[in-house]
């Protein structure tokens, strides 16, 4: 028994030195391979540079075959001239000599340039051979050994997995249309194209939607392109691809079945479906040279020394795929090996040939879907969109390709979802265990990230800099003894810092310009909270850290520092540390801005300039984010031991209110802010009033967040005209209603559009938006019969501030400030479960809302429905008169034209002459003297009750050309979005249903191009059987294509 146990555990040891022994003959491979490259890209060089010389050689041919030439004509001009003077000639001569001269020059000096690359190019070759010949050593030696202990063998067992089937009922949910509705439709009602559009809704592009258990699940966030996700597979018959995943499952041999071992399927390939079984020593182990950032988010450390687990390079099992020409999900088994994927329709086909394959090279990307419910696999040539049956198989696959791909899957939404942003951020190499790589790197508050490239969303890493050590050195430090001998001394120009956290080994950050090592020194350290260790920062950073140190304590010397206290000698260098030349100009340029502003005397003719300034200064440092910490130097500088009773000081306290509500600044700069609000606030005086509207302001910042554009005029000005102290809310805008009311609201300059709605929603009486359907609108700077839906995050001051920017574009020179925003609040969506619990107000707000439709010709009726609502909403806004039929007095005859224009649809009044508009009149007298004495709440109860009885009342209506091939014959028509479905709708008569698709049949929606695409599926027969599936497209304005794909996702 001992020897049968020792026997296994040298057979184990055996097996584990066998693996070992294969990585790093791979390793071996590997760095003969990239000996290759470097041969090959030094060839490449040396070729450039002779080419180089030579074409200088042949310039300075031609330039002495120039001088040869003027020298003839010089001779020949002195023959014909003898008495020209000799002096011009002789100095036109040695210009030319000196041409030559500087040509040789530079000649010599890139033969130099060449020498150093072809010697710094041979070292590094040589010391690629070395560690090569050393690894072939190490290997050699251990393989003898391997062949001295006895061979063992290895037992490979098959985990089980048992298959999930889910039944995908495409259920419309309630619950996440609401949610959409609190989110809010970004972009306006109607089609818009204007400057307002592109301020306000940054990305206008359409997503695309998948619905999955039920609920509209967002797949891409850019509409779709025709040879997205394609694939040989397409080319089959829509109703075959579909009844795998809408009809009955799908009778075919299962794994393990006699057909598939006939076929020579083998079963270890086909026992599972989220796995494929292969050897634990056909593992591929990671280069540590070549990517060594994964290594540290696997082990969260860089320890050499501790061997990751092997990693799973090969897999098979069944993903649903979403197909090119219809966007339909599509059951395939797919198998990934040799750096490839290949998909079949069953296991049993994998002998046939594939239907497609995907090449997985470095150019290859993974991006998760929302929800991590899919994710995309983008190639050089297409994308694909995939799905699994759980989300634990599609985890598997995503961890695999991560393996294979060696990059990490980014995710839609950003890293950082609170409010911090970076203090500082660009372009570094980073050197660890002697390896450098060039990174975006960010520090985020405490914690250094760096990421493959700036668009990536996800970090490769990140370094803790809570009490890390932060040092400069003198030179490129290398991190290890194997960086020094690698010979790249040709990094040393650089300017090095090495971050040390604790318990962990050093990296290096190699940086380009002193100005940029400065500024990345003084923010890592601040971070580390090691600036008062060693002197970092300009004085005045100095200083602040000073005071952070002592607490902040009142009876300190330090507030009274000259640097930070009112000087009248304007500033000669930036009070903080920036990371360039250009930076440090702007700084200037600010403090010279801010002067302007405070020293001149707010009056009423000069109101706008301040108000100009104001703007660019603000406008500088949201572009600039880098000055922010600056502007708020400058201004407590401004207002320190200034002064006091004098205009200045309250100026700039006026500019410090208008600031805070904009950004706040970041690290200690915060804190510095805050104790000095705290010493200057006091009730009693005027400044310590401006002291407590800024602390109040920089709480309502710190809680939602920073501004996304400058201040309005209105804001400005009602910052400069009376003191913000004495109001709450120092803000206020009318808000309009659809019956032509309107309510005025306050806010500051953090309030929401969410928290607008809110009080205004309790002064009118009615409920949440979220109960109610209702929406906050705004009008169209150009004027044109357009409107805007905002989202309830959206800031009410950014919306007014990017409101007056369009209006300034579209009327520059003549803008006068009269025109303000006009915001209106009404019905977005409407449901039959808000029905319940209605109250009055929205009752009649929405009957006004529907009659508007009515008389855009939106809502079907018919001539004498149409002039039974008239009279209704006659009745509703007037009840001054009771009109008679027989004799109808000049007062009541005006009012009765009035109604009729109001409330009376217009496609009936457009051919009437005299005697048949007097007719109207009469009928609507009649029709309007029977609801004498009903009350207007009964007479909106009864117009609602009628309007409630069309099937798709409260649905909103789009105009939309049907693209062929398309089963909709029409050339125009009105798709109409309700809580049931999409209906198309004939467009000379909106009564008429051409077609109507529930949301059970709706498989994908969104942007296709910059069209909106419909992909649904259709029983064939009325028993049932196969499903049909048909890719709907229809031309809209690109704005207006967002909208009915948000309103039904």
């Amino acid at each position: 028994i001992g020897g049968a146990g020792a026997g296994s555990v040298g057979g184990a040891g055996s097996v584990d030195w066998q693996k070992h022994c294969v990585a790093l003959e791979m390793q071996l491979l590997r760095f003969r391979l990239q000996a290759g490259k470097i041969r090959e890209l030094l060839a490449e060089k040396m070729q450039e540079l002779e080419q180089r010389v030579t074409e200088s050689d042949q310039r300075a041919e031609s330039a002495e075959k120039r001088v040869h030439v003027m020298e003839e004509k010089l001779k020949s001009a002195n023959m014909l001239q003898p008495s020209e003077s000799e002096n011009s000639l002789y100095r036109r001569y040695q210009e030319l000599t000196n041409q030559v001269q500087e040509k040789d020059a530079v000649i010599k000096r890139l033969e130099v340039q060449l020498e150093k690359q072809i010697l710094v190019r041979a070292q590094e070759a040589k010391i690629i051979e070395e560690k090569a010949a050393k690894i072939k050593d190490w290997v050699t030696f251990k393989l003898r050994e391997v062949s001295s202990n006895t061979a063992g063998s290895i037992v490979v067992t098959i985990p089980d997995s048992k298959t999930h089937s889910y039944n995908y009922h495409l259920a419309f949910s309630l619950d996440h249309i609401h949610l959409v509705l609190s989110a809010g439709s970004s972009l306006p009602q109607y089609p818009s194209t204007g400057p307002f559009t592109h301020l306000i809704y940054k990305n206008i592009s359409v997503p695309v939607y998948t619905t999955l258990k039920g609920k509209a699940t967002q797949i891409s966030s850019v509409p779709l392109h025709d040879d997205d996700s394609g694939s040989e597979d397409d080319s089959g018959s829509l109703a075959s691809l579909r009844t795998s995943t809408l009809g009955p499952d799908r009778k075919g041999s299962t794994p393990g079945s006699p057909r598939a071992v006939k076929r020579g399927v083998s079963m270890s390939s086909i026992s599972s479906e989220s796995d494929y079984a292969i050897p634990p020593d056909a593992y591929s182990l990671d280069s540590d040279y070549s990517e060594p950032e994964h290594k540290v988010q696997r082990t969260s450390s860089y320890s050499c020394e501790s061997l990751r687990e092997p990693e799973m390079l090969e897999k098979s099992g069944y993903l649903l795929k979403m197909g090119s020409q219809v966007k339909a999900w599509k059951r395939r088994w797919f198998i990934l090996r040799n750096g490839e994927i290949l998909y079949y329709k069953s296991p049993s086909d994998v002998i046939r040939k594939p239907q497609g394959q995907m090449e997985l090279n470095s150019s290859c990307r993974i991006i998760r879907g929302e929800g991590a419910q899919t994710f995309q696999l983008i190639t050089e040539k297409k994308t694909f969109y995939l799905t699994a049956d759980s989300p634990n198989i599609l985890e598997e696959w995503i961890r695999v390709l991560q393996n294979i791909l060696k990059v990490q899957a980014s995710s839609p939404v950003p890293m950082e979802t609170t409010a911090a942003k970076p203090t500082m951020r660009g372009w570094l190499t980073k050197v660890k265990h002697g390896h450098s790589k060039l990174m975006w790197c960010s520090l985020v508050s405490k914690v250094f990230y760096y990421y493959r490239n700036q668009d990536d969303k996800l970090p490769l890493g990140q370094l803790r800099m809570r009490e890390a050590v932060v040092e400069e050195v003198d030179r490129s430090c290398d991190s290890d003894e194997d960086y020094e001998a690698s010979g790249r001394g040709f990094l040393s120009s650089h300017c090095t810092l090495v971050v040390h956290p604790r318990e962990q080994s050093p990296t290096y950050l190699l940086i380009g310009t002193k100005q940029e090592k400065d500024t990345w020194l003084y923010h890592l350290a601040v971070a580390a909270g090691s600036s008062a260790s060693f002197k970092v920062g300009t004085e005045y950073e100095q200083l602040v850290g000073n005071l952070l140190d002592v607490e902040g304590d009142p009876d300190s010397a330090l507030w009274r520092s000259e640097s930070l206290c009112f000087c009248k000698d304007g500033l000669r260098s930036p009070l903080t540390t920036l990371p360039s030349e250009a930076l440090q100009t702007e700084a200037l340029k600010l403090f010279k801005s801010c002067q302007l502003f405070i020293n001149v005397l707010v009056e009423s003719p000069s109101i706008d300039y301040h108000t100009s300034l104001a703007q660019n200064a603000l406008q500088v440092c949201l572009t600039h984010s880098e000055l922010q910490n600056e502007m708020y130097c400058q201004l407590i500088k401004q207002t320190n031991r200034r002064t006091p009773h004098n205009y200045s000081l309250t100026q700039c306290w006026q500019l410090l209110s208008v600031c805070v509500a904009l950004f706040l600044p970041q690290q200690h700069f915060l804190w510095y802010l805050r104790q000095y609000l705290q010493r200057h606030a006091d009730p009693k005086s005027e400044v310590g009033k401006y002291a407590v509207y800024c602390q109040r302001s920089v709480e309502r910042t710190l809680q939602n967040g920073e501004r996304e554009a400058k201040p309005s005029r209105m804001e400005i000005l009602s910052i400069l005209l009376r003191n913000p102290y004495h109001h709450s809310l120092p803000f206020s805008i009318p808000v309009h209603f659809m019956n032509n009311t309107y309510q005025v609201v306050g806010f500051d300059g953090s309030t929401t559009v969410d928290e607008f709605l809110s009080t205004l929603t309790q002064r009118v009486g009615m409920r949440k938006p979220h109960l109610s359907g209702f929406a906050l609108f705004t009008d169209d700077p150009s004027g044109k019969d357009l409107e805007h839906c905002l989202q309830p995050s959206v800031k009410i001051c950014d919306v007014i501030s990017k409101w007056e920017q369009a209006l300034k574009e579209l009327h520059p020179g003549k803008y006068e400030g009269t025109r303000i925003v006009r915001l209106t609040y009404k019905s977005r969506l409407c449901f039959r479960a808000q029905a319940k619990g209605e109250m009055d107000r929205e009752r009649l707000l929405l009957a006004y809302q529907v009659n508007d439709e009515v008389h855009q010709g939106h809502f079907p009726v018919n001539k004498e429905l149409a002039l039974e609502v008239a009279a209704l909403m006659a009745q509703v806004g007037s009840a001054l008169i009771s009109p008679s039929c027989n004799s109808p007095q000049p007062k009541t005859q005006q009012i009765l034209i009035q109604a009729l224009e109001r409330f009376y649809p217009k496609r009936y009044k457009q051919d009437c002459n005299m005697d048949q508009f007097r007719d109207l009149s009469e009928c609507l007298a009649t029709k309007w003297s029977v609801l004498r004495g009903c009350s207007a709440s009964e007479c909106v109860r009864i117009y609602l009750t009628v309007a409630r009885k069309w099937p798709l009342f409260g649905a909103k209506l789009f105009s939309a050309k049907p693209i062929p091939p398309s089963s909709v014959e029409q050339s125009q028509v009105w798709l109409a979005v309700n809580e049931d479905g999409l209906c198309v709708l004939d467009y000379t008569m909106v009564s008429h249903l051409l077609v109507m698709y529930s949301y059970q049949s709706v498989i994908t929606f969104g942007g296709c191009r910059d069209d909106l695409m419909v992909v649904v599926s259709q029983t064939k027969e009325q028993g049932g059987g196969k499903k049909s599936v048909e890719k709907l497209v229809f031309a809209m304005a690109k704005p207006k294509v967002k909208i009915p794909s948000r309103l039904y996702c």
